[in-house]
Protein backbone atom coordinates (compact mmCIF):
# COMPACT_ATOMS: atom_id res chain seq x y z
CA UNK A 1 0.00 0.00 0.00
CA UNK A 2 1.33 3.42 -0.98
CA UNK A 3 1.93 5.62 2.04
CA UNK A 4 0.12 8.98 1.75
CA UNK A 5 2.46 11.97 1.94
CA UNK A 6 0.99 13.68 4.99
CA UNK A 7 2.74 16.60 6.63
CA UNK A 8 4.59 15.13 9.62
CA UNK A 9 6.16 17.08 12.46
CA UNK A 10 8.61 15.43 14.83
CA UNK A 11 8.74 17.22 18.17
CA UNK A 12 12.22 16.18 19.16
CA UNK A 13 14.94 15.12 16.75
CA UNK A 14 17.02 12.70 18.79
CA UNK A 15 18.16 9.20 17.86
CA UNK A 16 14.75 7.53 17.78
CA UNK A 17 13.02 10.31 15.86
CA UNK A 18 15.98 10.41 13.48
CA UNK A 19 15.72 6.68 12.88
CA UNK A 20 12.04 7.03 12.02
CA UNK A 21 12.31 9.93 9.61
CA UNK A 22 15.40 8.43 7.97
CA UNK A 23 13.38 5.24 7.51
CA UNK A 24 10.65 7.30 5.87
CA UNK A 25 13.08 8.99 3.53
CA UNK A 26 14.62 5.65 2.60
CA UNK A 27 11.17 4.50 1.47
CA UNK A 28 10.83 7.55 -0.77
CA UNK A 29 8.79 9.79 1.51
CA UNK A 30 9.13 13.44 0.39
CA UNK A 31 11.59 15.38 2.53
CA UNK A 32 9.57 18.58 2.22
CA UNK A 33 6.68 16.89 4.05
CA UNK A 34 8.81 16.34 7.17
CA UNK A 35 9.55 18.93 9.87
CA UNK A 36 11.73 18.33 12.93
CA UNK A 37 12.14 20.47 16.02
CA UNK A 38 14.89 20.57 18.62
CA UNK A 39 16.57 23.05 20.92
CA UNK A 40 20.06 22.69 19.42
CA UNK A 41 20.41 24.91 16.35
CA UNK A 42 23.56 23.15 15.14
CA UNK A 43 21.85 19.77 15.20
CA UNK A 44 18.88 21.12 13.26
CA UNK A 45 21.08 22.67 10.61
CA UNK A 46 22.95 19.40 10.13
CA UNK A 47 19.63 17.63 9.60
CA UNK A 48 18.49 20.27 7.15
CA UNK A 49 21.65 20.09 5.07
CA UNK A 50 21.99 16.30 5.13
CA UNK A 51 18.33 15.31 4.71
CA UNK A 52 16.68 18.44 3.21
CA UNK A 53 13.84 18.29 5.76
CA UNK A 54 12.30 21.38 7.36
CA UNK A 55 13.68 22.29 10.79
CA UNK A 56 12.75 24.78 13.51
CA UNK A 57 13.19 25.34 17.22
CA UNK A 58 9.62 26.68 17.49
CA UNK A 59 7.24 23.85 18.37
CA UNK A 60 4.11 25.95 17.86
CA UNK A 61 5.22 26.97 14.40
CA UNK A 62 6.10 23.37 13.55
CA UNK A 63 2.64 21.98 14.35
CA UNK A 64 0.62 24.68 12.59
CA UNK A 65 -0.03 22.68 9.39
CA UNK A 66 0.92 19.23 10.64
CA UNK A 67 -1.40 16.33 9.84
CA UNK A 68 0.66 13.96 11.99
CA UNK A 69 2.72 14.86 15.06
CA UNK A 70 5.30 12.46 16.45
CA UNK A 71 6.10 13.26 20.09
CA UNK A 72 9.72 12.22 20.62
CA UNK A 73 10.95 14.22 23.60
CA UNK A 74 11.95 12.86 27.00
CA UNK A 75 9.01 11.86 29.22
CA UNK A 76 10.07 14.34 31.89
CA UNK A 77 9.50 17.32 29.57
CA UNK A 78 6.50 15.95 27.66
CA UNK A 79 3.86 17.69 29.77
CA UNK A 80 5.30 21.14 29.13
CA UNK A 81 5.67 20.39 25.40
CA UNK A 82 2.07 19.18 25.16
CA UNK A 83 0.77 22.26 26.91
CA UNK A 84 2.83 24.45 24.59
CA UNK A 85 1.17 23.03 21.46
CA UNK A 86 -2.27 22.17 22.93
CA UNK A 87 -4.12 25.22 21.61
CA UNK A 88 -2.94 24.69 18.03
CA UNK A 89 -3.51 20.94 17.91
CA UNK A 90 -6.96 21.36 19.44
CA UNK A 91 -7.83 23.42 16.37
CA UNK A 92 -6.24 21.21 13.72
CA UNK A 93 -6.77 17.74 15.28
CA UNK A 94 -3.77 15.92 13.79
CA UNK A 95 -2.92 12.30 14.50
CA UNK A 96 -0.68 12.15 17.58
CA UNK A 97 1.96 9.41 17.81
CA UNK A 98 4.10 9.18 20.94
CA UNK A 99 7.38 7.27 21.15
CA UNK A 100 8.03 8.44 24.71
CA UNK A 101 8.52 5.59 27.16
CA UNK A 102 6.03 5.18 29.99
CA UNK A 103 3.53 7.89 29.16
CA UNK A 104 0.02 6.51 28.72
CA UNK A 105 -2.04 7.58 25.73
CA UNK A 106 -4.85 9.05 27.82
CA UNK A 107 -2.35 11.09 29.83
CA UNK A 108 -1.03 12.63 26.62
CA UNK A 109 -4.57 13.16 25.37
CA UNK A 110 -5.46 15.09 28.53
CA UNK A 111 -2.30 17.19 28.40
CA UNK A 112 -3.22 18.15 24.82
CA UNK A 113 -6.74 19.19 25.80
CA UNK A 114 -8.69 15.97 25.15
CA UNK A 115 -10.50 14.40 22.22
CA UNK A 116 -7.37 13.60 20.21
CA UNK A 117 -6.49 10.56 18.13
CA UNK A 118 -3.46 9.27 20.05
CA UNK A 119 -1.28 6.28 19.27
CA UNK A 120 1.35 5.19 21.73
CA UNK A 121 4.42 3.38 20.46
CA UNK A 122 7.04 1.38 22.37
CA UNK A 123 10.03 1.13 20.02
CA UNK A 124 13.45 -0.30 20.86
CA UNK A 125 17.06 0.63 20.19
CA UNK A 126 17.64 -1.73 17.22
CA UNK A 127 15.28 0.65 15.39
CA UNK A 128 18.42 2.77 15.01
CA UNK A 129 19.80 0.16 12.59
CA UNK A 130 16.48 -0.61 10.89
CA UNK A 131 15.92 -3.81 12.87
CA UNK A 132 13.49 -2.57 15.49
CA UNK A 133 10.48 -4.17 17.13
CA UNK A 134 7.71 -1.74 18.09
CA UNK A 135 4.50 -2.30 20.03
CA UNK A 136 1.62 0.08 19.23
CA UNK A 137 -1.62 0.92 21.04
CA UNK A 138 -4.36 3.26 19.78
CA UNK A 139 -7.09 5.07 21.68
CA UNK A 140 -10.58 3.93 20.58
CA UNK A 141 -11.24 7.09 18.52
CA UNK A 142 -8.25 6.47 16.22
CA UNK A 143 -9.51 5.72 12.70
CA UNK A 144 -8.43 2.70 10.63
CA UNK A 145 -6.66 4.97 8.13
CA UNK A 146 -4.70 6.57 10.97
CA UNK A 147 -3.68 3.16 12.33
CA UNK A 148 -2.52 2.16 8.84
CA UNK A 149 -0.43 5.32 8.57
CA UNK A 150 1.22 4.72 11.94
CA UNK A 151 1.87 1.11 10.96
CA UNK A 152 3.66 2.19 7.79
CA UNK A 153 5.53 4.95 9.63
CA UNK A 154 7.01 2.57 12.21
CA UNK A 155 7.55 -0.32 9.81
CA UNK A 156 10.29 1.80 8.25
CA UNK A 157 12.49 0.91 11.25
CA UNK A 158 11.42 -2.71 11.79
CA UNK A 159 8.59 -4.97 12.93
CA UNK A 160 5.28 -3.54 14.17
CA UNK A 161 2.89 -5.35 16.52
CA UNK A 162 -0.41 -3.88 17.72
CA UNK A 163 -1.92 -4.56 21.14
CA UNK A 164 -5.56 -3.93 22.00
CA UNK A 165 -4.96 -3.34 25.72
CA UNK A 166 -2.56 -0.58 26.70
CA UNK A 167 -1.39 -2.58 29.72
CA UNK A 168 0.19 -5.03 27.27
CA UNK A 169 2.68 -2.32 26.29
CA UNK A 170 4.28 -3.02 29.68
CA UNK A 171 4.79 -6.59 28.47
CA UNK A 172 6.13 -5.26 25.16
CA UNK A 173 8.59 -3.24 27.24
CA UNK A 174 9.67 -6.42 29.00
CA UNK A 175 10.03 -8.27 25.68
CA UNK A 176 11.39 -5.97 23.01
CA UNK A 177 11.86 -2.62 24.76
CA UNK A 178 14.33 -3.97 27.30
CA UNK A 179 15.01 -7.24 25.46
CA UNK A 180 18.10 -6.09 23.53
CA UNK A 181 19.88 -5.66 26.87
CA UNK A 182 19.09 -9.29 27.75
CA UNK A 183 20.75 -10.48 24.56
CA UNK A 184 23.73 -8.19 25.10
CA UNK A 185 24.08 -9.58 28.61
CA UNK A 186 24.09 -13.13 27.24
CA UNK A 187 26.73 -12.14 24.67
CA UNK A 188 28.76 -10.54 27.45
CA UNK A 189 28.55 -13.60 29.70
CA UNK A 190 29.39 -15.98 26.86
CA UNK A 191 32.42 -13.90 25.95
CA UNK A 192 33.67 -13.84 29.54
CA UNK A 193 33.21 -17.61 29.82
CA UNK A 194 35.01 -18.18 26.50
CA UNK A 195 37.97 -16.08 27.63
CA UNK A 196 38.04 -18.00 30.92
CA UNK A 197 38.22 -21.19 28.87
CA UNK A 198 41.18 -19.86 26.89
CA UNK A 199 39.65 -18.29 23.77
CA UNK A 200 40.95 -14.85 22.66
CA UNK A 201 38.27 -12.22 23.33
CA UNK A 202 38.07 -10.86 19.77
CA UNK A 203 37.63 -14.32 18.24
CA UNK A 204 35.07 -15.26 20.90
CA UNK A 205 33.04 -12.13 20.21
CA UNK A 206 32.96 -12.76 16.47
CA UNK A 207 31.80 -16.34 16.99
CA UNK A 208 29.18 -15.32 19.55
CA UNK A 209 27.67 -12.54 17.44
CA UNK A 210 27.55 -14.71 14.33
CA UNK A 211 25.96 -17.51 16.35
CA UNK A 212 23.30 -15.14 17.64
CA UNK A 213 22.62 -13.85 14.12
CA UNK A 214 22.42 -17.39 12.76
CA UNK A 215 20.07 -18.56 15.52
CA UNK A 216 17.68 -15.66 14.87
CA UNK A 217 17.72 -16.26 11.11
CA UNK A 218 16.97 -19.96 11.61
CA UNK A 219 14.05 -19.13 13.90
CA UNK A 220 12.65 -16.60 11.43
CA UNK A 221 13.17 -18.58 8.24
CA UNK A 222 12.13 -22.05 9.44
CA UNK A 223 9.14 -20.87 11.46
CA UNK A 224 9.74 -23.69 13.95
CA UNK A 225 8.99 -23.28 17.64
CA UNK A 226 12.04 -22.22 19.69
CA UNK A 227 11.68 -25.34 21.83
CA UNK A 228 11.93 -27.56 18.74
CA UNK A 229 14.89 -25.63 17.36
CA UNK A 230 16.60 -26.13 20.72
CA UNK A 231 15.91 -29.86 20.59
CA UNK A 232 17.29 -30.00 17.05
CA UNK A 233 20.70 -28.96 18.39
CA UNK A 234 20.61 -31.36 21.34
CA UNK A 235 21.92 -34.89 20.75
CA UNK A 236 21.07 -37.40 23.50
CA UNK A 237 23.81 -37.36 26.13
CA UNK A 238 25.70 -34.82 24.01
CA UNK A 239 27.43 -31.52 24.71
CA UNK A 240 24.44 -29.21 24.12
CA UNK A 241 22.14 -31.33 26.24
CA UNK A 242 24.54 -31.07 29.18
CA UNK A 243 24.75 -27.28 28.80
CA UNK A 244 20.96 -26.91 28.56
CA UNK A 245 20.43 -29.13 31.60
CA UNK A 246 22.89 -26.94 33.50
CA UNK A 247 20.81 -23.87 32.66
CA UNK A 248 17.61 -25.66 33.68
CA UNK A 249 19.07 -26.85 36.99
CA UNK A 250 20.08 -23.27 37.76
CA UNK A 251 16.45 -22.17 37.35
CA UNK A 252 16.97 -20.10 34.19
CA UNK A 253 13.28 -20.16 33.22
CA UNK A 254 12.19 -18.84 36.61
CA UNK A 255 14.92 -16.18 36.50
CA UNK A 256 13.68 -14.93 33.11
CA UNK A 257 10.08 -14.79 34.31
CA UNK A 258 11.10 -12.91 37.46
CA UNK A 259 13.20 -10.41 35.47
CA UNK A 260 10.52 -9.74 32.86
CA UNK A 261 7.85 -9.35 35.54
CA UNK A 262 10.07 -6.83 37.33
CA UNK A 263 10.52 -4.95 34.05
CA UNK A 264 6.78 -4.85 33.32
CA UNK A 265 6.01 -3.78 36.90
CA UNK A 266 8.51 -0.94 36.69
CA UNK A 267 7.00 0.23 33.39
CA UNK A 268 3.60 0.43 35.08
CA UNK A 269 5.09 2.31 38.04
CA UNK A 270 6.79 4.83 35.76
CA UNK A 271 3.56 5.48 33.87
CA UNK A 272 1.77 6.29 37.12
CA UNK A 273 4.62 8.49 38.32
CA UNK A 274 4.76 10.44 35.07
CA UNK A 275 0.98 10.94 35.03
CA UNK A 276 0.87 12.37 38.55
Amino acid sequence: MQMPAKKITFIGAGNMAGAIFKGLLAKGYPADAITATAREADHLQKLKHSLQIHVTSDNQEAVTDAEVIVLAVKPQVMQSVCREIATQVSRSRPLIISVAAGLQAETLNNWLGGGHAVIRCMPNTPSLVGAGASGLYALPNVQAEQRDFADQLLSGVGLVEWVEQESLLDVVTAISGSGPAYFFMIFEMMEKAAVELGMPADAARRLILQTGLGAVRMAQETGEEPAQLKRNVMSPKGTTERAIHTFEEAGMEAIFLKAMQACADRADELAKELAS
